[in-house]
Order: structure tokens, then C-alpha cells, then sequence
């Protein structure tokens, strides 16, 4: 599982290089911006019963294919909050999962204007930050609503599996994207 992680990440980075250089390339002198950061917060509730809620902040690049389809490529940090357990009258502090993704995917606008309501799937990697926590698979399908003022918000479930074990969050993610 290790060794598949790793190379979901190398794919994503690559990805991301190989797609921002062909953008570049084919770029239109008449619409030069095709390349959209945008800076998010995210809030939700978890699906593991140990856990309280969810709570993370992501970057996402985003570059537009055409006006209904796009490539993001999102990082950020994220903490699951846990439960502390209690057994009798001792309380064991449970620590928060907290991890780095890095995934990739593809954005498609149900209309023709760049804008409005979309659906979204990415995939890649979630680096934990906790001692041992090691690298889980991460995947993120996402509905959501996007303004041509910048303002995007989404509903979404991020899932994270590793050696059989699964985490996860049902989440809403409010965001602002700048023009590059």
C-alpha cells in the first residue's frame, strides 16, 4: 500500500506539471487567464463515530480546460478531531488525525459560462503529520456552487483509506478563487 500511495502522489505531480506546461503552451492571447487559486476553509462532520467533527483549510490551482471543464489541484491541512475515551474514571486523550493532501482531478460546470453549479472529483495522497501515521489514499467528490465573482461553495465527502482501515469527513467548503 506504501509503495501505491507514493506513486498516486508522483502521478498528481506530475500531472500538475505536465498539464500547467501544456496550458501555458496553448494559452490564447485573447483570454490569457485560464488559471484560477483559490483559498478555502472546510468544516464537517465526520463518518468515524470516535470523532467529534472536521476542520481544515486547502489551496486549490485550478486551470480551466475550456468553460465547463478543469484540472484542480488541491493541498491544504486538515484535522480530524477524536473523542477522548473514558473507561471507568480514566480519560484517555485521544490525538487528532491530521494530514496534508495533495490530489488532482476534474472539475465539470453543468453550464457553458464557466460559472455555476459544478461536480468534482479528485484523488491523490493524504499525508498524516501525526508520529506513525504514514501516507493514506484520499479521494473527494464534491457538488457545489461557483460565483463569477470568485465565490465558490461546495459540498463535499472526503474519504481516506489505508491497510483497510477507513476515516473520513461529510463536509461543506467555502472558498474564494483569484484570476492568475
Amino acid at each position: 500500500m506504501k509503495k501505491y500511495t507514493k506513486s498516486i502522489a508522483a502521478a498528481v505531480a506530475a500531472l500538475a506539471i505536465f498539464v500547467t506546461t501544456n496550458v501555458q503552451a496553448q494559452s490564447e492571447p485573447t483570454n490569457p487567464s485560464r488559471q484560477k487559486l483559490g483559498v478555502g476553509i472546510n468544516a464537517g462532520i465526520p463518518t468515524n463515530s470516535g470523532s467529534s467533527f472536521a476542520l481544515g483549510a486547502d489551496l486549490r490551482y485550478q486551470i480551466d480546460i475550456d468553460r465547463q471543464l478543469s484540472i484542480p489541484i488541491t493541498t491544504g491541512f486538515t484535522s480530524i478531531f477524536n473523542k477522548d475515551i473514558t473507561v471507568g474514571n480514566t480519560t484517555v486523550d485521544v490525538s487528532n488525525f491530521n494530514y496534508i493532501p495533495a490530489k488532482a482531478g476534474l472539475k465539470i460546470f453543468f453550464s457553458d459560462t464557466g460559472s455555476g453549479a459544478y461536480g468534482l472529483a479528485e484523488a491523490g495522497a493524504a499525508f498524516s503529520t501525526n508520529k506513525g501515521g504514514g501516507t493514506w489514499f484520499t479521494y473527494s467528490p464534491a457538488i457545489g456552487y461557483a460565483w463569477s465573482n470568485g465565490l465558490d461553495l461546495g459540498v463535499k465527502y472526503e474519504g481516506l483509506s489505508k491497510s483497510g482501515t477507513n476515516n473520513g469527513y461529510v463536509g461543506l467548503r467555502l472558498a474564494y478563487g483569484f484570476k492568475l
